[in-house]
């Protein structure tokens, strides 16, 4: 594991860090909301067709094994700057950068952002549109129904219950702030 201050606070944002062909382009991924990137792309990183890169694994901060920083912004924006931060302390250059789900909307703008440290984009599921939010529906959409203060104090509740186990299983990990 590796690890780098991203804020002026101390806060840190980790990665799993799987080594490969220095000659190859890095491959980094980025999870989706409630997730954690080491139990959604570790068997894609290692599988033989894509196996032999450098594959950083970046739990985003609030999620995995990153800190939880109460007075973090949380913005895509900000989470693309914590991971542009990790990404120069890991010494990457142009990246082949993996989002999947709100991973995708941070990957778009980290590319935007930091142009030298993506070399190419694979979004999967990415979260670019904006998705009314629903009442009881799982997920972002679910999350975004309620206000900071509804979710934070039984609003989490709904929301553990309407996306079920396996999601929920990272989901607890992460900060409910970051949520």
């Amino acid at each position: 594991m590796r690890d780098v201050q991203v804020t002026a606070q101390g806060a840190r944002i980790r990665w799993v860090e799987m080594p490969g062909d220095p000659g190859r382009a890095t491959r980094v991924y980025l999870h989706g909301l409630g997730a954690s990137a080491a139990p959604y792309f570790a068997a894609s990183a290692a599988h033989p067709a894509l196996a032999g890169h450098r594959s950083l694994l970046v739990d985003l901060l609030g999620f995995g094994i990153s800190d939880r920083p109460i007075d973090f912004g949380y913005t895509m924006e900000d989470h693309a700057d914590a991971v542009a931060t990790a990404l120069e302390a890991a010494a990457v250059r142009k990246a082949d950068v993996v989002g999947h789900s709100m991973g995708g909307a941070v990957a778009v703008l980290l590319a935007a952002r930091h142009p030298h440290l993506v070399g190419r984009l694979v979004l999967v599921d990415a979260t670019l549109d904006p998705v009314p939010a629903v009442h009881g529906a799982p997920g972002a959409s679910g999350i975004a129904a309620y206000t900071e203060e509804e979710f934070l104090t039984e609003g989490w509740r709904q929301v553990r219950e309407n996306v079920g186990p396996h999601w929920w299983s990272t989901m607890r990990l992460a900060g409910r702030v970051a949520l």
